[in-house]
């Protein structure tokens, strides 16, 4: 039997790179981790005084999200 190949779960997280100066974001950046690692290390370079966060993004799978509205909220415009 073949073995189906799964991603690898780190290759496909999604991270949160952010940049504080003292309680103020200066930067904020999304990417897979892989990208993610490289990103913070060049940023923790440039801004050697400043904090920098990186962070796991939650899965959001399409049950967690919100029901659309039931009305209309717009009207379209028909020529």
């Amino acid at each position: 039997m073949d073995e189906i190949e799964q991603p690898d779960q780190a290759s496909t997280e999604r991270r949160r790179i952010r940049v504080w100066f003292g309680e103020h974001t200066i930067a904020d950046y999304t990417a897979l981790a892989p990208l993610a690692e490289r990103y913070a290390a060049a940023m923790s370079r440039r801004f050697a005084g400043c904090r920098v966060t990186n962070d796991p993004l939650p899965v959001v799978l399409p049950r967690d999200l919100p029901a659309p509205p039931a009305e209309r909220l717009w009207q379209t415009l028909t020529p």
